[in-house]
């Protein structure tokens, strides 16, 4: 594979005992799918369609009114959202992902409620209903905020890949969103740097995270 902005990919040619490799634009590692186009896009939606798909076969626990809405609102992270969410740590979220996002966790809920599409009820009137709010996104932005202390603080190959810069002119354009920025605009923090240099201390990057949760951002 290649990863590259490029429309067009370039061509590699790799042979092992005479036998050339097949060059893919997408594939499975560790569970999650990498594309040649450097973005999540594909894994995202694949990540939805998997955690839809088990949801429809919990589809009698979960939409059952004998059992409590908070009761099923923890089978569903319980068995649902860790499928959701798997590998969200190294995910960039733009404002298409977490619209999509935020769309699917409103998507359990009125199935949970069984709520119909034609029912003209807004999704505020379907969180007080389930009596939450919306969770998803502060719990992936606190998952990849634990993480990335982690990396930072271990100050190896990991942490240089994350804020290494490359050589060379920046593309023409709006540039690609990065994930320190995504956790620096959600931790309320000034700037990237900031945020580095405040995973040293421990005590100091948990209490940002549990004030960013608590903020519900």
């Amino acid at each position: 594979m290649v990863v590259s902005r490029k429309q067009e990919l370039p061509i590699i040619n790799i042979y092992i005992k005479g036998t050339r490799l097949k060059q893919k634009d997408q594939f499975k590692y560790l569970g999650s799918l990498i594309s040649s186009d450097g973005r999540n896009n594909s894994e995202v939606a694949s990540r939805i369609a998997q955690a839809k798909t088990n949801f429809q076969k919990m589809k009698t626990v979960l939409t059952n009114k004998n059992i409590s809405i908070r009761t099923r609102r923890r089978a569903l992270e319980c068995y649902i959202e860790p499928i959701l969410m798997y590998g969200c740590e190294a995910w960039t979220i733009s404002k298409q992902t977490q619209k999509k996002l935020e769309a699917t966790e409103m998507w359990f809920l009125r199935r949970m409620l069984r709520i119909s599409w034609t029912a003209k009820k807004t999704n505020d009137t379907v969180l007080e209903e389930a009596h939450t709010t919306r969770l998803l996104i502060s719990k992936i932005r606190k998952r990849q905020a634990t993480f990335f202390g982690h990396v930072m603080r271990r100050e190896k190959l990991e942490n240089l890949v994350t804020t290494g810069m490359l050589e060379g002119k920046r593309s023409r354009g709006k540039q690609r969103e990065k994930l320190i920025e995504g956790l620096t605009d959600w931790l309320k923090v000034g700037k990237s740097l900031e945020a580095i240099e405040a995973t040293k201390d421990r005590k100091k990057w948990r209490t940002m995270i549990a004030n960013a949760v608590k903020q519900g951002t």
